[in-house]
């Protein structure tokens, strides 16, 4: 009996989405299609971010300027953003479609935001980041 109750209510689920509003179809598909238009915009800097030697040598960086001021740097990927935390300061580099973006954090709160080139020096990045304030 509650096999057909569940298949029932299925049917009556998928019959209904199909009689959504057309309207509300619409812009679901439009926002789908910008979803994915910016997905592939930051494609190219995201993989960048994720291969680069840039990135190898930040977390190296981060690690040893960490390691003499007694800080442990964690990096953690989320999706497409790296996320390198030391104490109360943050620092989230997030790919978008014109390059990829460096955001300070100290104490949760966002305290700057700057573009970061990746053939720029990974140490001047880690040093800016990790200054004492």
């Amino acid at each position: 009996m509650s096999f057909l109750d569940s298949l029932e209510n299925n049917l009556k689920a998928l019959e209904s989405r199909e009689e959504k509003d057309p309207e509300t179809l619409r812009r679901e598909r439009e926002q789908r299609e910008a979803d994915r238009a910016a997905a592939l915009g930051r494609a190219p800097y995201a993989e960048a971010l994720r291969k680069s030697a840039f990135t190898s040598e930040l977390l190296t960086q981060c690690r040893t300027i960490g390691h003499g001021q007694r800080v442990l740097v964690q990096f953690t990927w989320l999706g497409e953003t790296l996320r390198l935390d030391a104490k109360a300061k943050r620092l989230e580099l997030r790919p978008t479609a014109a390059g990829i973006e460096a955001h300070y954090f100290v104490d949760g709160e966002e305290s700057g935001c700057a573009m970061v080139d990746l053939s720029s020096s990974a140490e001047a990045l880690a040093r800016d980041w990790l200054a004492p304030a």
